[in-house]
């Protein structure tokens, strides 16, 4: 049985949460493979909203088991109070023993660069990610299967903390005694040791076996270290070939491709966003998607929908189909724009340049439409709305497969 996936197709924020919760209904198994508690997913069920930023979204369904993958970074402290609104997690919430640690001075030495940056800054959440990833990546990191021996682990960060002295006296960075540090750990050890497992092991097995996987990324493309607007990005692989490298499993094994999108765009943080409208139109949208940062509370930026960077990401993740998040957004708007190019230097392009920073959005006019919301079958939309989705579908080349016209679970149009 080959494993589906959703991945974010512009630069986060898109709505995954709901549509792999939608799914996970489906599945016997989510699974988490990259990212960190950097990221968030905002579910609402029956008129109560979840916030998740680590543990899978199919955690809402009380049949499926979750997998936090081994791509994923995983503070123990944000796991562990993320854990507390469920009950009864063991036999239902695996993590990978090989997932690297996000630890105190991850998030210190994140903050403190971050600041040195002044105007230059990423405008990162400031949780210890980036650290994090670069320590995996400098084979100096710390995993979560080495919470079963905490006193080895203790010495190993202290020679850690030895070795790297002078960064941490550079950057002004407190660190704790070998007690606090045991202590800390020890809280970890007891309360996530029992989560640990070979996830790699398990997803295989299950596949196997036959079981319906859903893998689940967070970010979204655009914020790829590869692929994304670098330097503006995350420090992990956001797209589906990511899904491989942080499960353990291989290209043959990924079935359906979900790339998720909202009907606009959004940003949080710095960096390029050629559509972003810095008035009345932007502030809208802001207000009537409520677009604040899930994880950070930060207003996003917001613009018009970008069929070019969404071609781009559908190509790169190779989608089978689209799901479009919060249609109804857009209700009321007497006129709608799609970027259907970029102006360069005089020359109008319809691919992604290596800078955005100085490209100018070429639009197209769309008529708008009077109300979306709550609607659940395509021929009740309105007709300028289905042009419009029509519309996207041709811009990006790919097909839609699902629409979202509110935050509920139910008011999704399945084509």
């Amino acid at each position: 049985m080959k494993a589906d996936l959703i991945v974010g197709i512009q630069w986060g924020d898109e709505g995954k949460g709901k549509i792999v919760d939608l799914l996970a209904q489906k599945y016997d198994v989510v699974a988490r493979y990259q990212g960190g508690h950097n990221a968030g997913h905002t579910i609402v069920v029956d008129g109560k909203t979840h916030a998740l930023h680590l543990i899978p979204s199919g955690i809402l369904n009380p049949k499926a088991i979750n997998i936090i993958g081994n791509g994923v970074v995983v503070s123990p402290e944000a796991l562990i109070k993320e854990m507390k609104q469920f009950d009864n997690l063991l036999g239902r919430l695996f993590v990978s023993e090989s997932a690297h640690m996000i630890l105190t001075f991850h998030t210190l030495i994140d903050q403190a660069k971050e600041k040195l940056r002044g105007e230059k800054a990423i405008g990162t959440t400031g949780r210890g990610i980036g650290p994090a990833y670069s320590e995996k990546i400098a084979r100096a990191g710390f995993r979560l299967g080495e919470l079963r021996d905490v006193e080895t682990l203790t010495n190993r960060v202290m020679e850690y903390f030895v070795q790297n002295k002078a960064i941490f006296e550079a950057l002004v960075i407190a660190l704790p005694s070998r007690e606090e540090l045991l202590a800390e750990l020890n809280v970890y050890a007891e309360k996530l040791v029992p989560f640990l497992a070979n996830t790699t092991q398990m997803a295989w097995k299950m596949m196997d076996e036959g079981k319906k996987i859903l893998l689940e990324g967070a970010q979204g493309t655009m914020l790829d270290i590869d692929h994304g607007t670098y330097p503006y990005v995350t420090s992990s692989s956001t797209i589906s070939a990511g899904a491989c490298t942080g499960l353990g499993v291989n290209p043959k094994d990924i079935g359906k491709v979900t790339g998720i999108v909202k009907a606009y765009c959004t940003r949080v943080g710095n960096g390029p966003f050629p559509t972003e409208d810095h008035g009345e139109i932007g502030e809208r949208l802001r207000k009537a998607g409520h677009e604040f940062g899930t994880t950070t509370g930060r207003p996003r930026r917001c613009g018009w929908f970008d069929a070019v960077a969404c071609r781009y990401a559908s190509r790169l993740n190779g989608c089978d189909d689209l799901s479009i998040m919060k249609l109804d957004v857009l209700d009321g708007f007497d006129e709608i724009q799609v970027c259907i190019g970029y102006e360069v230097n005089g020359e109008v392009i319809d691919y992604l340049p290596l800078d955005l920073e100085n490209v100018k959005p070429v639009y197209k006019t769309f008529p708008g439409w009077d109300k979306t919301e709550g609607v659940r079958r395509f021929e009740d939309l309105p007709v300028t709305a289905q042009e419009y989705l029509r519309a996207i579908e041709e811009l990006t080349q790919t097909k839609i497969g699902m629409i979202s016209t509110s935050p509920d679970r139910n008011d999704t149009i399945t084509l």
